[in-house]
């Protein structure tokens, strides 16, 4: 308890006086994460509300899939993007590997699931009148689709809040696929473990807390539209 209690006591002080290696290190996992999410929102939200109104056979096989990709081990999808990103990889000349933009893809793999699950289900718990009624008036697809996305708003907004709280606490892709490169892939995840592995147990802890706000705050957001949701 005296270890844990001192390094908080310093962690404390680094946080106060500006450390750039934590810092630099939560700006930068902050912008992956949040590029990511952003680029799976673009691609999950329209094939989510696609997926909860269109009929055709092995729809609910495609649900399934996406449902079961909700719970991808990290360190799995760090794998699949290593070997595409490698010399010998499909996307090889890329040059993704060991790169932010790396990090990116590999968190974009993670989220496009989450967003698609999530979305899907928010959009078939509508009234099926919402969707009827714009047909009955003639709108077209994409004014349909844009109208059950505001009808579904909060469990869009839940999806999006879930896939960035699950991104910004990865290590596995983040490790994997940027290897820690200090001042270019190292993220809070993957500098906590290293200050900690190599005796810097006050930063690696000041880092940690970061992490823990940043992932507490995407809950409590999660907790209340939950209940908005609900009611």
């Amino acid at each position: 308890m005296q270890l844990l209690w001192q390094g908080l006591q310093q962690a404390v002080q680094l946080v106060w006086a500006g450390d750039p290696l934590v810092f630099d290190a939560a700006l930068r996992t902050i912008l992956i994460s949040s590029v990511a999410v952003t680029l799976a929102t673009l691609v999950g939200v329209p094939l989510g509300v696609w997926l909860a109104r269109a009929r055709f056979a092995g729809n609910r096989l495609v649900v399934l899939l996406f449902r079961a990709g909700m719970a991808l081990p990290t360190v799995f999808v760090g794998m699949v993007c290593y070997a595409l990103f490698s010399r010998r990889g499909v996307l090889g000349p890329l040059e993704l590997l060991y790169s932010p933009s790396g990090i990116v893809f590999g968190e974009l793999f993670l989220a496009v699931p989450i967003i698609v699950g999530i979305t899907h289900g928010a959009v078939q718990s509508l009234d099926p009148r919402v969707g009827e009624t714009a047909w009955t008036l003639g709108v077209g697809p994409l004014r349909r689709g844009l109208t059950l996305i505001s009808e579904a708003r909060v469990g869009v907004m839940l999806a999006v809040l879930t896939a960035f709280a699950r991104c910004v606490t990865e290590l596995g892709i983040a490790m994997i696929v940027g290897g820690n490169i200090k001042d270019q892939t190292r993220t809070l995840a993957t500098a906590t473990a290293l200050e900690t592995g190599k005796g810097e147990f006050a930063r690696g802890l000041a880092m940690g807390t970061i992490l823990l706000v940043i992932a507490l705050t995407a809950t409590c957001l999660i907790g209340c539209l939950s209940r908005e949701q609900r009611k």
